[in-house]
């Protein structure tokens, strides 16, 4: 009989390892940011930021920090995982340094992000050229979500308020363009609110939507058809008025909150006008169907809007609400996309759900909480966090093919961005070994060689 001697092999540790470089994935996104241009453009941006003797260009120090929350980190002082490795990062600031630029940048806080959102978009302009047929405006459209988050803050901050949730913390609404079925999606817009805002805000809605569509268009023409997407919390007179107004070439799908007179139509709709819902692969939606109202139910609405409510048999466990009827669970939502059948506009409207993915990604990559105690220097963070996301979307747009260009940032940390790596240099060449064993080296490498294939900037 064996003799055991435990589950895990022990390890001797001795300090004192030379050239080998934590993170060594987390060339992906360095390379990512050369190809697209961003460093250039974003240290472009805040030229007026930088100082006559400063050591550190101001890009340089913003691009840090969203590489740092890109990799997992999730205040300023982790970008000592980027100074910790210079041969990969190149010069990173202090945290003394780094903090500073937080708040000059504050200090101005509409001119700098006004700046670094300009970037941003003329960065995602080209990382679209670049993606060719995988853009999220490949098929001529351009679709994006907005949906609020709740952010818990742990400490007493500023605008920090109690949220509809009984907790306590800021409540901002974002923008997400949908990547389809291949991705999670990129951020364009970010609000950054006080917890008790409603959700149903229109003006908000209406700020978040002016700031997302201008960056979201990419290269598709200006009046190219985009779509906006919201869930129950967009469904006010005044938003759905203002996106009427924008013209035809804008497309909506605004979620409607059940009221008493939508509830009494729902019970005098007939049977034989009630159709199956699909899926996205085409199939019957198992239990659930999907009817259009007419009549007096849209007086007060603007014009040429249609109204599809959707039953559905609830999942075990589920309550009825008293909105609900017949033991099924009513939704609804109105949209002004004329001519094509109920069913497929339905399965549009539920494919805003992605946007929870985007949410998801975003509380993995610094939103987990806003870390700074003024409003000014949290609205900086939110730009940083926006941009790490962008990275995070861009790198497998570009670089990544099959499955892996759906893995969500934590699974991108932990199978690329931690791998351990050999820093050798030859001459003036140098060469990061990564470990042969490592299950996904060939996803890097491979990923390298794609980025390595697209244009230099300029």
């Amino acid at each position: 009989m064996k003799k055991r001697i435990g589950s895990y092999p022990r390890v001797r540790i001795e300090g004192g390892g030379r050239a080998v470089v934590w993170q060594a994935g987390g060339v992906l996104l360095v390379e990512t940011v050369r190809k697209a241009g961003l460093d250039t453009a974003i240290s472009a941006a805040l030229t007026p930021w930088q100082k006559a003797r400063a050591v550190h260009d101001p890009g340089k120090i913003l691009l840090d920090m969203a590489l740092a929350v890109a990799l997992g980190g999730d205040c300023l002082a982790d970008v000592a995982m980027l100074r910790a490795e210079p041969a990969v990062f190149g010069p990173v600031a202090s945290d003394p340094t780094v903090s500073r630029l937080i708040d000059t940048l504050a200090a101005s806080e509409d001119k700098a992000l006004g700046a670094i959102r300009a970037a941003r978009a003329e960065v995602r302009r080209r990382v679209w050229r670049l993606a060719g047929r995988e853009a999220p405006d490949a098929g001529g459209t351009v679709t994006v979500d907005l949906d609020g988050v709740l952010v818990i803050a742990h400490s007493d901050k500023e605008d920090a308020a109690p949220t509809w949730k009984r907790t306590y913390g800021h409540h901002p609404l974002m923008g997400f363009v949908d990547h389809r079925p291949g991705g999670t999606g990129e951020p364009v817009v970010a609000l950054l609110r006080p917890g008790n805002v409603g959700s149903n805000t229109a003006a908000d809605h209406i700020a978040a939507a002016q700031l997302a569509l201008a960056p979201a268009a990419g290269e598709v023409p200006v009046r190219a058809p985009t779509l906006i997407r919201t869930d129950s919390a967009g469904g006010t007179h005044d938003f759905v008025a203002w996106l009427a107004q924008r013209g035809r070439w804008l497309s909506r799908s605004v979620g409607m909150v059940i009221t008493e007179a939508i509830h009494l139509h729902v019970l005098k709709v007939p049977a034989s006008a009630w159709t199956a819902a699909v899926e996205a692969d085409g199939e019957i939606r198992d239990g659930a169907w999907v009817a259009e109202l007419t009549g007096d139910v849209l007086d007060g609405w603007p014009k040429g809007m249609r109204l599809t409510v959707r039953k559905e048999r609830p999942h075990p466990g589920a309550q009825l609400r008293l909105t609900d009827a017949d033991g099924m669970r009513l939704t609804c939502f109105v949209t002004n996309t004329l001519g094509r059948p109920i069913a497929g506009l339905e399965l549009r409207h539920r494919l805003r759900a992605r946007a929870e993915d985007g949410i998801r990604a975003a509380r993995a990559t610094g939103l987990r909480n806003l870390p700074l105690h003024r409003t000014a220097q949290n609205r900086i963070w939110l730009e940083i966090v926006q941009i790490a996301l962008d990275l995070l979307a861009w790198m497998p747009m570009l670089a990544l093919t099959g499955m892996a260009r759906l893995w969500e940032p934590r699974r991108l940390r932990l199978r690329l961005f931690t791998t351990a790596g050999q820093l050798v240099t030859t001459g003036r060449r140098r060469t990061l070994r990564l470990a042969r064993h490592w299950p996904w080296t060939s996803h890097i490498t491979t990923a390298l060689e794609r980025l390595a294939l697209l244009p230099n900037p300029g």
